[in-house]
């Protein structure tokens, strides 16, 4: 039993060795895959194959182009005091090569050998694959012919390093002999040879004869043994003169020698050849040996070549970096840089000066053109022709290497410019003394001699821009530029990085990222739904190795390509993996490094940090923020940025993932270790959360928790660094990748969870937000500025959603009212007590409860549909709660007030009614007598001596009662009194001017003006005013809100008193309180106190607002008395007692005209009365949802079409009624809408029929069900038939009770006849309303549909503070108003005190600029615009979105400047001269534009 098992042989027949599987992939791989192989081999210090044996070609090849991308740094000892380095492209460094072959066998491992030779003392590495490594022994199939190739590169430190200068080293894998071609080549470049062997044979000494004359040296290893071999003494010296060996070039291990001093003895050999000025060469010339040999290379294909020679045509020309820049690539030079300053100037115009807003604005747009104009002169460069052709015209596989080639010149011409610049600057820190602007002038050429084709897509994008602006402006029609978006878009797709933010600049240029985009999502058919994943970080931290790691990609990582502004890059997702997703891209967007030495000096430098981090959140699902650990001090800063921008994503509903990714940990026990550091975290984030919410303005204490769903173990992640060692020769740290994959691993499935959650953006919503965030970015103060389509989309539609609810809410309620008050008129004296009241408030409360639990119901699974970019409007959620809310305790109110006065008026009838029955029974008793009188008389009586008798016993029987007509009261007297009690305590002043009043009936609110006497001017004597005009000022801004108070006061007003008049009740005291306590609370306002108004204005007020109410409530009353005498209703009754009277005396069968009469005069007003009660909510619930229902499916669609329809219609007058009296002039539109809609009578009367169709099937039902009751008399089935229709008809009891006075008629007679006139019936009832006039029907129903949708539209009718434009909100209830579109403010009435103009400037512009204000609110004193919400903190005024966003309203300006002057009695307004530009067509664009609905 062999006890040594474990150390037997392991079975290798599945195995392959290591460098059979790297040559077999190589062989399978393309070209570009071979160089991001060796790229990455590079990286982690394995020999890269030089020379790749011949399999499917008949010759081996030389990797040039395989190694073409690699790029080594080092420091030679030559410059180790000055600390500098050397940078350069690996293919293109000269230095010497040693080469180590085999001949024959040998007993020990060459490559281990090197292996050891290459390693630092501490930090042993395998750079080659050697025996004793793992499948090291399995025997190798297809390598043997392969030259290895490695270096060692110095890192300017004498002890450590090996040698003082860079050396390659070479390795031929196999025999020399079998690979002849392999080893003339290796002799050939290398400056050494170092042949490895156990024994020299007499044919292997012919062979090596035949390197006589070559000018490289040859060295011998030997074993101990073969060094005595006296065979191989003899045949080595043979070999002397022929090698010029000498004793230095045999090298043998005796067995005295250990490993180390061996290796040693090597090493100093090799340093020996490096001091003896050796051949030295590049991989490229390396190439031309081979193509000398016959051996191929891999670059010499055709299509490697074109590309070469068209990327040459280009970088041949280029010398300076900076200067080529300036002369070829000049449209992103200064001026770029100026449009980017004047853009941001016009969201912030810092500069403005005393410059009017508006010009000042007109001014930046007419720069930023002239800008364009300048960049457009310019034709395209010869460069950059050859740089398109390149791009859009070569096969996809030749451009893959011209843009390679590109990248490979251009880097190189970029180091070499920046390394003479780094030595010039050494020397002037040297030799000069401190001079700050040459420093400044080096500074600003290192930073411009950056180099890349980003550089020159940027040229093109600015092209692109130059010519859509040109195009747009109507400077030219032809485009030349138009083809470029599809390129780039191109690009992107075969996976090249396209710049997003402009770092040089820190601009995006909108248009033409917006066009490469929407390329891109046409040549993916629409199908672009992306997750978005960013990096942010500290300068030089990794961010992009870190990218390039997790996902193989290419972001540049070159010294001096620090990444500048953004780049997005695309990463397919794989079919199987969308499903599981939920998108069909990643995109990945690197950023430049926050906290930028180059950029610290600048005082923006927080801000552009700033305004990077903001924007790249907010277009990202996952934030990495990546730390370099020993840097706490930076670290701090960037949390504060990164925190400033996730405060500002969650004020605007979009909340993305963050994850901290510590680089430069490497112990294993760091995740448990810094459980303390990482609560240090936590309390430092909650800090910062702190400090940017006061910065941000934002009235809550918040934690980071509030705006971060963070998890303090899942979200922090420990990664080591990325070189094990110290490099240049470090290798890659494995633990780096491992930990990275890791972080990529968890990231996909959060991933995984987000797509369940909420749908992944595509390109067109993408495009949204990064032209939302660009927009509010621009602008100081982020939160107010930020405008985006998709939020208002989504707002919209949950509004479109909550009108239909709101609706639906308030149609139930009237319908339910509308039966109670029937279900009351129906009642009886004594059934009307307090019991049933609070039983009817009980039921409604019920009721509301029910439906408002509906509508939060509808809100919850609206917010759980899953329904587009519900997770950004989340923040309204509460307003829409509130509101639903707010509506049950509206209809609440209004159901108790209907309940209550429903019972009042019915009450007020019981009292009539009972007189009424008085004189009916004394009147049927008269007919009773007449009726025997008549039949007991001889002669029969003609018809007309039928009515004169019956008219002698009614006049006689009139006298007879003791009449007492209603009382009619003096309603203005009463009026009268109880202003004089409201006004006892206001002094003197007021006594006499209610002394002097006329009566009040003559009193008009359309005759209220505003005088001088109604403000107070006395407070301003107490002001401290050093300027002229600033009492004017306030005089005038009084003036206007008091004139507006007024209004707003008389609508009220006049609303209250419709309302009441439209009731059936009679004029009641209370009705003229609370006119007066509705004034009074108004006037009470701290707002209102603060306009200084005089008792004067409150008198005539009241005098104006109860002038017409008592107008209204004395024909109200007189109305009332009218119908409810019980004389006049007597005297309504007297062709029917006649009629009765007549049939009994001919005793002719009445049932049926008795049948027809309770159809007449019964049922037929009781049916009007139920279209009437019912028509209004049919008639909004039609116009609701009729053709017009877009226009009047949210308040915002409303104004727009309001505001639309007024373009259209572009009368002044109009224009005039929407600006002055907001309230007055919606009322009308809605009023003139539903009533040119229901003007044809069809569509009114299908309404109509629809209402009358259920009540007449129901009144059918009964009648077929009393057959099987068997009433005996006509009076019992009346009464059941009644009693079943109390809910939904009021059937006149005094017409009832004629028709059964004598009524003898069988009730199944009379159920039949009433039966056979029901159809008639339903004729005559639809043609009553046929042939009413619209206006006629509209006034008599109990719900007035133009007031229904008025409450629907109206919204809460504030208006901006500067402009008075009203608020948009969607919610009825909300915390902030605010307006998609603001005008200017002098159509608000204001004008400038020295010149009397009208006032251009908007407020939308105002809050963005650094302009003051001063109003009634601020007492005088000059208060920053930006500010404004300490005032107003109720309104949210943003800046507009875009530049033309306010030309609807300065198109309205300009129209009728002359006219609103006046009418304000000022001077017209001093417009900018582009106003006058602006058309109606591009008027209407920018509403479109401001109300999203483009």
């Amino acid at each position: 039993m062999n006890i040594f098992f474990f150390l037997s042989d392991t079975d290798t027949s599945d195995s392959l060795n290591p460098l059979d599987v790297l040559c077999a992939m190589l062989l399978c791989s393309d070209s570009f895959l071979q160089q991001e192989i060796l790229s990455k081999m590079s990286m982690c210090q394995f020999a890269l194959p030089l020379l790749l044996p011949a399999l499917d070609t008949p010759k081996c090849t030389l990797m040039l182009w395989a190694m073409r991308d690699i790029v080594r740094k080092w420091r030679p000892h030559s410059l180790a005091q000055s600390r500098g380095f050397r940078e350069e492209s690996l293919v293109l460094t000269a230095m010497p090569t040693i080469s180590f072959v085999r001949m024959g066998s040998c007993s020990f491992s060459k490559s281990k050998l090197l292996n050891d030779i290459l390693s630092p003392s501490q930090q042993h590495h395998d750079f080659f694959i050697h025996q004793d490594m793992e499948s090291g022994n399995v025997p190798r199939e297809i390598t043997d012919g392969l030259v290895e190739i490695s270096w060692y590169f110095p890192g300017g430190r004498e002890n450590s390093d090996l040698f003082p200068e860079p050396v390659a080293v070479t390795n031929l894998r196999g025999d020399i002999e079998s690979h002849w071609l392999q080893f003339s080549f290796v002799t050939e470049i290398s400056s050494a040879v170092f042949i490895v062997t156990e024994r020299i044979s007499e044919r292997q000494c012919t062979l090596l004869s035949t390197l006589q004359g070559s000018d490289t040296k040859y060295y011998f290893i030997f074993n101990n043994e073969a060094a005595t071999s006296k065979e191989t003494l003899r045949f080595l010296k043979k070999l002397v003169p022929a090698l010029k060996l000498n004793n230095s070039h045999v090298l043998q291990k005796g067995r005295a020698i250990n490993q180390a001093a061996y290796v040693k003895a090597v090493q100093s050999a090799i340093a020996a050849v490096m001091r003896s000025s050796p051949k030295t060469l590049s991989i490229e010339a390396m190439a031309e040996t081979a193509r000398q040999l016959g051996i191929q290379v891999d670059e010499d294909n055709e299509k490697c070549q074109s590309a070469s020679e068209c990327a040459k045509e280009i970088t041949v020309h280029i010398k300076d970096v900076a200067e080529y820049k300036r002369e070829k690539l000049r449209l992103q030079g200064e001026t770029w840089k100026n449009l980017a300053e004047v853009e941001k100037e016009l969201c912030q115009m810092r500069k403005q000066g005393n410059v009017p807003l508006e010009k000042y604005k007109s001014q930046l747009k007419e720069k930023l053109i002239e800008l364009r104009v300048q960049q457009h002169k310019h034709d395209l460069t010869d460069g950059l022709t050859t740089f398109i052709t390149g791009l859009g015209l070569l096969p996809p596989e030749e451009k893959h290497y011209f843009l390679k080639w590109m990248k490979f010149d251009l880097d190189h011409i970029a180091r070499e410019n920046l390394s003479k610049l780094r030595d010039q600057y050494k020397e002037k820190c040297k030799n000069s003394k401190d001079d700050p602007k040459m420093f400044a002038e080096l500074d600003k050429l290192i930073s411009a001699s950056s180099l890349g084709v980003e550089h020159f897509m940027r040229e093109l994008g600015q092209f692109y821009e130059a010519e859509h602006t040109m195009v747009k402006k109507g400077k030219m029609a032809e485009r030349q530029f138009i083809h470029l978006p599809g390129i780039a878009a191109d690009l992107m797709l075969e996976g090249f990085p396209m710049e997003l933010i402009d770092g040089d600049v820190s601009n995006i240029p909108l248009q033409w990222v917006t066009d490469v985009l929407t390329q891109l999502h046409a040549k993916l058919g629409g199908r672009s739904r992306m997750l978005v994943l960013t990096v942010l970080g500290v300068q030089s931290t990794g961010k992009s190795t870190l990218l390039n790691t997790m996902f193989g990609l290419q972001f540049a990582v070159s010294s001096g390509r620090c990444t500048r502004g953004a780049f997005m890059l695309l990463i397919k997702v794989s079919k199987n993996f969308q499903l599981e997703l939920g998108c069909d891209f990643i995109l990945v967007i690197d950023t430049e490094g926050l906290k930028a030495p180059e950029l610290a000096k600048l005082e923006d430098s927080y801000e552009h940090d700033n305004e990077l981090a903001t924007l790249v959140v907010g277009l990202s699902d996952i934030t990495i923020v990546n730390m370099a650990m020993e840097n706490a001090t930076e670290m701090k800063d960037i949390l504060q940025i990164v925190v400033h921008a996730f405060l500002r994503m969650e004020e605007i509903g979009q909340k993305a993932n963050c994850q901290f990714v510590h680089q430069n940990v490497s112990d294993v026990s760091a995740h448990e270790q810094n459980m303390r550091d990482r609560k240090h975290l936590l309390e430092q984030l909650n800090e910062m959360t702190k400090a940017a919410a006061n910065m941000e303005k934002r009235g809550r204490e918040m934690t980071f928790a509030d705006i971060m769903d963070y998890d303090l173990e899942k979200h922090n992640w420990y990664i080591p660094a990325l070189w094990h060692g110290v490099p240049p020769m470090a290798p890659v740290n494995v633990r780096y990748s491992e930990k990275v994959y890791e972080l990529r691993k968890y990231l996909f499935e959060f991933l995984k969870d987000c797509s369940q959650n909420r749908s992944p953006k595509d390109i067109p919503q993408f495009l949204e937000w990064m032209r939302s965030l660009w927009n509010a970015v621009k602008h100081e103060n982020f939160i107010f500025s930020f405008r985006n389509s998709l939020v208002a989309e989504a707002y919209n539609q949950l509004s479109v959603n909550y009108t239909e609810w709101e609706w639906g809410f308030r149609k139930i309620m009237h319908l339910w009212v509308s039966e109670k008050e029937t279900f009351i008129q129906n009642q009886p004296p004594d059934r009307l007590d307090a019991n049933i009241l609070t039983k009817l408030k009980n039921e409604a409360q019920v009721k509301l409860r029910q439906e408002a639990e509906k509508i939060l119901d509808n809100l919850k699974h609206y917010f759980e549909s899953g329904a587009a970019n519900l997770h950004l409007i989340e923040k309204y959620k509460e307003d829409f709660r509130k509101s639903a809310n707010g509506l049950r305790n509206e209809l609440e109110s209004y159901s108790f007030s209907k309940l209550e006065e429903a019972i009042e008026i019915r009450k007020g009838q019981h009292k009539t009614d009972a007189i009424l029955s008085v004189y009916k029974r004394k009147i049927e008793e008269k007919v009773d007598r007449l009726l025997n009188h008549c039949r007991k008389s001889k002669c029969k009586l003609n018809n007309d001596e039928q009515e004169r008798e019956f008219e002698t016993m009614w006049t006689e029987t009139l006298r007879e009662l003791s009449l007492i007509p209603l009382l009619k009261r003096n309603i203005d007297e009463e009026m009268e009194f109880h202003l004089r009690k409201d006004l006892e305590n206001k002094g003197s002043a007021v006594w006499q001017i209610l002394q002097d009043a006329k009566s009040l009936p003559t009193y008009t609110t359309q005759n209220f003006k505003m005088k001088k006497e109604y403000l107070d001017l006395k407070v301003f004597k107490g002001m401290k005013i050093s300027i002229s005009g600033v009492k004017e000022y306030f005089t005038q801004e009084c003036w206007h809100k008091t004139e507006a108070l007024a209004t707003s006061l008389i609508d009220e007003c006049n609303s209250y008193t419709e309302k009441r008049v439209n009731g059936k009740a009679d004029y009641d005291e209370t009705y003229c309180r609370e006119l007066l306590r509705m004034i009074n609370e108004q006037l009470q306002q701290v707002n209102v106190q603060n306009l200084h108004i005089s008792t004067c204005f409150e008198v005539d007020l009241k005098l104006h607002i109860l002038g017409d109410a008592a107008r209204a409530f004395q024909k109200m009353h007189e109305e009332f008395i009218k119908e409810n005498d019980p004389l006049q209703r007597l005297i309504k009754l007297k062709p029917q007692y006649l009629s009765t009277f007549k049939a009994l005396y001919l005793e002719k069968d009445e049932c049926q005209d008795r049948a027809w009469n309770f159809c007449d005069q019964c049922l037929k007003p009781a049916l009007v009365d139920y279209v009437n009660k019912r028509l209004g909510t049919e008639i909004v619930d039609d116009f609701l949802r009729s053709e017009q229902s877009i226009e009047y499916s949210t308040r915002s669609f409303f104004q727009f079409f309001v505001l639309k329809k007024l373009l259209e219609e572009n009368e002044f007058n109009s224009y005039l009624q929407y600006t002055k009296n907001y309230v007055h002039f919606i009322k009308t539109q809605i009023r003139k809408h539903v009533l040119k809609r229901y003007r044809e009578q069809a569509s009114l009367g299908d309404l109509e029929k629809r209402i009358l169709s259920p009540i007449i099937n129901e009144l059918s039902d009964i009648l077929t069900n009393s057959k099987d009751l068997k009433t005996k008399t006509v009076a019992s089935f009346l009464d059941n038939f009644c009693e079943k229709l109390q809910q939904d008809l009021v059937i006149p009891k005094e017409s009832l009770e004629v028709i059964l006075f004598k009524n003898t008629a069988s009730a199944d007679q009379f159920s039949a006849f009433i039966e056979q006139f029901i159809p008639d019936l339903e004729k005559q009832v639809l043609s009553t309303f046929e042939n009413l006039e619209i206006e006629s029907k509209l006034s008599k129903l109990a719900v007035k549909p133009q007031d229904a949708i008025f409450k629907q539209m109206f919204g809460c009718g504030k208006q901006c503070p500067f402009c008075r434009v009203p608020c948009d909100a969607g919610a009825p209830v909300h915390e902030e108003h605010f307006a998609k579109v603001h005008r200017p403010e002098g159509l608000g009435k204001y004008r400038w005190n020295e010149t009397r103009r009208l006032v251009s400037d908007i407020c939308s512009s105002s809050v963005a600029s650094n302009k003051t204000f001063r109003c009634a609110e601020t007492k005088g004193e000059f208060y920053p615009y930006k500010d404004y919400r300490k005032y107003f903190p109720d309104w949210k005024i943003q800046p507009d979105p875009s530049i033309t966003a306010s030309d609807y309203w300065k198109f309205v300006f300009k129209e009728f400047n002359h006219q609103f002057a006046k009418e304000f009695d000022a001077l017209p307004a001093d417009l900018p001269d582009d106003w006058y530009k602006i058309t109606k067509e591009q008027a209407l664009e920018s509403l479109k534009e401001a109300y999203a609905l483009k």
